[in-house]
C-alpha cells in the first residue's frame, strides 16, 4: 500500500497515518509537494499495473485523496519526483523502463486527474533516478542519470509544461550521476547532489547559469 504519515507537531514525534493507495501494489518511489491549493500531491509507482499515479489529498492530513492512473503505456513511472510549476501546477520527471526514456509530465489542473506527457530525452537509456525543481525563471530544471554513458545529465524546460528542454551532460567522468537531488540556491542557480560510483564519493554540482549549461554566453 502507499501509505501517508501527517505529523501531529513540528518534531513529528508522532503523526497521523493513513493507508491512501490498497489496489493492487502501489506506493514504490514517492515523491510529495504541497500544491498551490495547500494541498499534498504524491507521485508513485503502482506495480501491480506498471503505471504512474498521483494522489492528491482532500485534507490537509491526508486522510483521502483523489488518485489517478496518469500514465499506463508501458512500464513506466519509477523514480518519480514532483514538484509544482510557475502556473501553479504539478510537474513531474519519472523514468519510462519501457523505451528507456526520461518522461516528463505536466498536471492539467491542480488534482492532476490528467497532464501532458512528453518523453523529454532519448537518447539511450536516460532517466533514471531523475528529480525535479523549478528555477528562478520559473522553468524545470531536471537532474537525472544517463545509464548508456554513465554520466549526470540536467534538461532545462524550454516553457513551463516541459514539453522540451535543453539537455546537458553535466559530468562525465567515470561513473557518475547516480541517486541525483537538485534544488535551487539563494542565488538563484541549481545545485545537485549526486553518487560518483567510480570513486564512491558525494559530489556536488554547482549550476554557472539558470540552464546549467557550462561556458554559456548570452549573445
Amino acid at each position: 500500500d502507499l501509505k501517508i504519515a501527517h505529523c501531529s507537531d513540528a518534531a513529528c514525534t508522532s503523526a497521523t497515518i493513513t493507508s491512501l493507495d490498497t489496489v493492487g501494489s502501489v506506493g514504490w518511489d514517492t515523491s510529495v509537494t504541497a500544491g498551490a491549493d495547500g494541498l499534498g500531491l504524491i507521485t508513485y509507482y503502482d506495480l501491480t499495473n506498471s503505471g504512474l499515479k498521483v494522489a492528491h489529498c482532500s485534507d490537509p492530513t491526508c486522510t483521502s485523496a483523489t488518485i489517478t492512473s496518469l500514465d499506463i503505456g508501458g512500464t513506466v513511472g519509477w523514480d518519480t519526483s514532483v514538484t509544482i510549476g510557475a502556473d501553479g501546477l504539478g510537474l513531474i520527471s519519472y523514468y519510462d523502463v519501457t523505451n528507456t526514456d526520461l518522461k516528463v509530465a505536466h498536471c492539467s489542473n491542480v488534482v492532476c486527474t490528467s497532464a501532458t506527457i512528453t518523453s523529454l530525452d532519448t537518447g539511450g537509456s536516460v532517466g533514471k533516478m531523475s528529480s525535479v525543481t523549478v528555477g528562478a525563471d520559473g522553468l524545470g530544471l531536471i537532474s537525472y542519470y544517463d545509464d548508456t554513458n554513465d554520466d549526470l545529465k540536467v534538461a532545462h524546460c524550454s516553457n513551463v509544461a516541459c514539453t522540451s528542454a535543453t539537455i546537458t551532460s553535466l559530468d562525465t567522468g567515470g561513473t557518475v550521476g547516480r541517486d541525483t537531488s537538485v534544488t535551487i540556491g539563494v542565488d538563484g542557480l541549481g545545485l545537485i547532489s549526486y553518487y560518483d560510483v567510480t570513486n564512491f564519493d558525494l559530489k556536488i554540482l554547482h549550476c554557472e547559469n539558470s540552464l546549467c549549461v557550462p561556458y554559456f554566453r548570452r549573445r
